[in-house]
């Protein structure tokens, strides 16, 4: 039975590098994502001043809860959202001048709702060319705390950065929420923020947070489930069976869940303790599916959705419009491209069975998660290639490496 040996999650390991380096003394991080997102955040950590050691399986680094260690600096945030939105929000607790920019594919992505949050709490901050976009500039002075109104329905990271925020404040946060796309996510920061010392609650929208700062620890970061997904799918697609070690019933990441809509097209899955197993049945039953909270495994789910018996109607996922790219067009165009039949709406998309693919090259659009999904259509149609392969580095540099091994243990139907 193969086993799949899944890098660190991209998520926890942002997180876990935010908490570590506004804790109180030094923390090390067990198994931490190394991928080009997460090297950049710690990049960006160490122009603020922080030191961060690395060895093959951790990461060690000294927490400032006073903020950064150098009155001034640039931060290039490479093609990382957490690092775009959480680097400038650590800054804003310290004190100096600190100014970030980031990628061409970075610098489309709004920022808006997090940074008109953190003017409202009093923070210092310009954006220097476009609104709403990098790059930006934090004329940090300490952050009072207070309560402050989120829009986070584009993205949840805007909420996280606040979370994360709210015990360097002087007197807390209270953050109220009119909109919220992938709670799970949400729910790995609250998870993690108490890990570290904190005390942060939830009642309905409201998201309160108390001052106190963080204490260093030792944390184990679990395997990435969004990048398991695709060996996951692997399985389900081919009738073979795949196990993932390290993530089970107590994991943080709600993309988990991916495999319960494996299940119900057919699959069968075990989530056992410490590991997970999907086994393939040969058949891949269609379904109609809202992954507004695990949006992230919707290009997976839409790789496989043409060998499926019935339509894959995939709903609420507006909000991956706005990621690397604008992956709910990027995964239409390229399944009609292979000759699938596809209809999108502006927060849907619909994939019917396909009797015949072909294989062509597929437009990645700078984006890892489209070339790993479709490397999962490539075991059923042969001829695929990637305008960008090398792409993937962002969160999982040696991934056509391990999903080759990987699959060549797997049976086709």
């Amino acid at each position: 039975m193969p086993v799949a040996d899944i890098p660190g999650s991209k998520s926890i390991t942002a997180r876990a590098l935010f908490l570590a380096a506004a804790a109180d003394g030094v923390t090390t991080l067990v198994r931490p994502l190394r991928s080009d997102d997460t090297e950049g955040f710690a990049e960006g950590l160490a122009r603020l001043g922080y030191r961060v050691g690395r060895t093959p399986d951790s990461w060690q680094i000294d927490g400032r809860p006073e903020g950064p260690a150098v009155p001034e600096a640039d931060v290039y945030c490479r093609d990382g959202a957490t690092t775009a939105r959480f680097l400038p929000t650590l800054a804003a607790a310290g004190h100096g001048t600190f100014r970030f920019d980031a990628s061409a594919q970075m610098r489309r992505r709004p920022l808006l709702p997090l940074t008109r949050a953190l003017r409202d709490l009093g923070v210092d901050l310009r954006h220097e060319e476009h609104e709403g976009h990098h790059p930006l500039t934090v004329h940090a002075s300490g952050v009072e705390g207070g309560e402050v109104v989120l829009d986070a329905g584009q993205s949840s990271q805007y909420l996280t950065a606040l979370l994360l925020l709210g015990p360097l404040t002087r007197t807390g946060l209270r953050i109220r929420v009119t909109d919220l796309v992938s709670v799970p996510y949400v729910e790995i920061t609250m998870a993690m923020m108490r890990a570290f010392g904190a005390r942060v609650r939830r009642e309905g929208g409201v998201f309160t947070v108390e001052p106190g700062g963080y204490g260093a620890t030792t944390y184990d970061v679990e395997p990435d489930a969004s990048t398991s997904s695709y060996f996951f799918a692997a399985a389900a697609l081919t009738g073979g069976e795949v196990t993932v070690p390290g993530l089970g019933k107590s994991a943080l990441q709600g993309d988990l869940r991916f495999v319960e809509v494996l299940e119900r097209m057919g699959a069968r899955v075990t989530v056992g303790p410490d590991a997970t197993t999907v086994r393939g049945t040969g058949a891949l039953h269609g379904l109609t599916v809202n992954m507004r909270d695990i949006s992230d495994t919707m290009p997976t789910l839409a790789a496989v959705a043409p060998f499926a018996d019935g339509p894959v109607r995939i709903e609420d996922v507006a909000n991956t419009r706005v990621k690397e790219c604008d992956r709910l067009e990027a995964c239409a165009r390229n399944l009609r491209a292979l000759g699938a039949d596809v209809a999108t709406g502006e927060d849907w998309i619909e994939i019917r069975p396909a009797e015949r693919l072909t294989g062509t090259e597929i437009a990645t659009y700078g984006d890892h998660r489209i070339v790993m999904a479709f490397a999962v259509a490539g075991l059923r149609v042969p001829g695929i290639s990637f305008d960008d392969p090398g792409c993937v580095r962002k969160t999982f540099p040696g991934f056509h490496e391990a999903f080759e091994e990987l699959t060549r243990g797997l049976e086709l139907e």
